[in-house]
């Protein structure tokens, strides 16, 4: 029985150069989900976790919370998040504190 990656790495080895750097290219861009709701895309946002499709960090979301937002004021801040946007960040927040913490201190000594 093959795995997913020994089939890919077979399709692969018959790539042209140019047709592996194509996929390399687009490797390079492809957001990968990284827990529900949340993904990081290459080159976007530095490659920080984001919310789904937009281009909000999930520690810029906790910070404001550390800052005393509430999840109504995060809301109407950023229209086109939704109560289970927040609710993805704040279990990813949760799941990944050393991340969270290292990003806002990295952020504010800018």
């Amino acid at each position: 029985m093959s795995t997913a990656i020994e089939e890919a790495r077979h399709v692969v080895t018959k790539l042209s150069a140019e047709e592996r750097r194509s996929l390399v290219e687009w490797l390079a861009h492809e957001p990968v989900e990284v827990a529900p709701g949340i993904y990081r895309t290459p080159r976007v946002c530095g490659g920080d976790a984001c919310i789904r499709g937009l281009r909000l960090p999930v520690w810029q979301l906790e910070e404001g919370r550390r800052n005393g937002a509430t999840d109504s004021q995060l809301l109407q801040a950023h229209p086109a998040l939704t109560p289970e946007d927040l609710a993805n960040a704040w279990a990813y927040a949760a799941a990944n504190r050393a991340e969270i913490e290292r990003l806002i201190q990295e952020n504010n000594e800018v």
